[in-house]
């Protein structure tokens, strides 16, 4: 992959990536929003904010100048949350190197336009669809950054492309895949957080393994009936970017959308549980409405998806949710 890569956004996923590249022999460079942040990477190889107490290498440099991060950059990393990812590239569009590969690894849908991250992407930039890539799978920041053995996707519609980002982030800790699917990589990073805050309401509420169980297996069912509305591969969802990334999701203390849903369960108020994540984002509580509304568009039934946006913006009770999903009326399987 020529020239160097630069990782835009210095959150916890951001600088666990940009040290993966990093540990993998890359020329990378980590921008951050905050002077204080990128300085404090320089000075003690600690993102302290966001990745406390993980040693990053040395050939990471860091900036939060936008003009000196992508100057040169063969490939741009997208590590904004997703709701911000249209206003933050708007910023930096004039700055991006013609041809560069553009990475996105927000996991959402964009309000409004019901757009997935790669849409928006090319929406922005203006670049042409094969030129953007995804990254998704059970990514849980903390355990890659503690070189915890895990896969990942790398999803592209040019196969090269993807191909030369996976060379650029193999490791002895991190093994990407590559996949031609972008529709069903975006689709199950994006709903499996929706996934995940029932699963926490549920475990909030002190249901066991059998109704996490069901939710999960049910979630990626309905997943898949939005993804096969859309044109994605259906085996996408039997993968790392589907199955994979709802199990780590839903079951770890980790999940940040799975710890916002146990804090709602116990009967906090969204402000109580946002304090409960450390004011990072928890991208489902947004999502949520966003995927619920492309499945409306699609004619597409999403029971789960409906019940967590009606606890997260309508006021609806938790309590009322196993009651609300048990009750439908039986059906079949398939």
């Amino acid at each position: 992959m020529a020239g160097k890569i630069t990782v835009m956004g210095a959150g916890s996923w951001g600088t666990t990536f940009a040290k993966v590249l990093a540990d993998a022999g890359t020329e990378v460079v980590l921008w951050a929003r905050r002077r204080d942040v990128a300085e404090g990477i320089a000075a003690t190889r600690q993102n302290r904010d966001y990745l406390p107490g993980v040693v990053l290498p040395d050939p990471l440099t860091s900036t939060s100048d936008p003009r000196a991060a992508l100057e040169g950059a063969g490939t741009v990393v997208l590590a904004v949350p997703s709701q911000t990812l249209r206003h933050n590239l708007t910023a930096w569009r004039a700055l991006l190197p013609r041809g560069a590969t553009l990475v996105s690894l927000a996991k959402g849908v964009e309000l409004g336009t019901l757009k997935r991250m790669s849409e928006v992407v090319v929406d922005v930039a203006g670049v042409p669809e094969d030129q953007v890539a995804v990254v998704s799978g059970p990514n849980l920041a903390k355990e890659i950054a503690e070189e915890q053995p895990t896969a990942t996707v790398i999803a592209c519609r040019d196969h090269d492309r993807a191909v030369a980002l996976q060379r650029a982030c193999t490791t002895g800790y991190f093994r990407p895949y590559t996949i031609t699917d972008v529709i069903g990589c975006e689709l199950g990073g994006a709903c499996k957080n929706v996934i995940a805050l029932s699963c926490g309401m549920a475990d909030g509420l002190g249901f066991g393994a059998n109704t996490l169980a069901t939710l999960m297996t049910r979630g990626l069912a309905e997943t898949s009936r939005l993804g096969a509305a859309l044109g994605a591969d259906p085996m996408t969802f039997a993968g790392l970017a589907g199955l994979g990334d709802l199990v780590a999701s839903c079951s770890s203390p980790l999940s940040r959308n799975r710890t916002f849903g146990a804090r709602l369960g116990r009967g906090e108020t969204m402000a109580q549980a946002q304090a409960a994540v450390g004011g990072q984002v928890a991208e489902g509580v947004k999502s949520c409405s966003s995927i619920r509304e492309l499945a409306l568009r699609h004619g597409v039934e999403m029971p789960i998806t409906e019940v967590v946006h009606r606890v997260c913006h309508d006021g609806f009770d938790p309590n009322e949710m196993a009651g609300q999903l048990i009750g439908r009326k039986t059906r079949p399987e398939r």
